[in-house]
């Protein structure tokens, strides 16, 4: 299996069809096509994460993805955040998605980094790469942030980053996650529900604005 399809799947809501399908992603994780050290890691990766109950994976994931704003799967929001650059920006994904055959369901949004990596496993290897040099520096920051708070889904950021092979200061992005305040605490979660702003038309959020599933080859 193509390692960004993998990488995908494994970085999305841990869905319960996740553990029916144990043996094919086991075998899909010995057999990526990634360096030695890397398959050991996804496999390891994939071994833990199926030897867990469902309902503590999905726990696990929300906690990590779905509170605060600085481990978000949603790219944009660390580039343009509440911006009406954002709008743009998503309009110009979904033209280049179109432009391939890509289409999404109504409820997902272009930006969400595992439907991004769906799209660029069926593009040629050159065009992936390149995309994910474009957005390197957010990847490798999540990687940051995840090994900064010990958890297991570094190890799928820093296949990402690798694969980009872009030309990071690594150091400095880990150096900037371990002074990082937290935001995804009972207290900050506090104040950013005291901080923001109602927003009405077009810069109201929908009722779907929340990471969307991807279904489990």
């Amino acid at each position: 299996m193509n390692p960004l399809k993998l990488v995908s799947v494994l970085m999305d809501y841990p869905q319960d069809e996740m553990w029916e399908h144990r043996e094919e992603l086991l075998a899909a994780a010995e057999d990526c096509g990634l360096a030695p050290s890397q398959r050991a890691a996804l496999v390891s990766f994939v071994g833990d994460l199926l030897a867990t109950d469902p309902l503590l994976a999905q726990d696990t994931w929300l906690g990590l993805f779905d509170r605060g704003r600085s481990m978000s799967l949603l790219l944009f929001e660390h580039i343009h955040g509440e911006s009406r650059d954002r709008g743009q920006a998503m309009v110009d994904l979904l033209e280049a998605y179109r432009k391939h055959g890509f289409e999404l369901a109504a409820k997902e949004l272009p930006d969400y980094l595992p439907l991004v990596l769906e799209y660029l496993s069926h593009r040629p290897q050159h065009e992936s790469v390149d995309w994910l040099q474009h957005v390197g520096h957010i990847v490798a920051l999540l990687a940051a942030r995840a090994a900064e708070r010990r958890s297991p889904y570094a190890v799928l950021f820093g296949i990402l980053v690798d694969i980009g092979a872009g030309k990071l200061d690594v150091r400095a992005l880990r150096e900037r996650a371990s002074t990082e305040p937290r935001d995804d605490t009972p207290e900050a979660m506090d104040r950013l529900w005291e901080e923001e702003a109602v927003r009405f038309g077009v810069e109201a959020p929908g009722k779907d604005c929340k990471p969307t599933t991807r279904q489990v080859p």
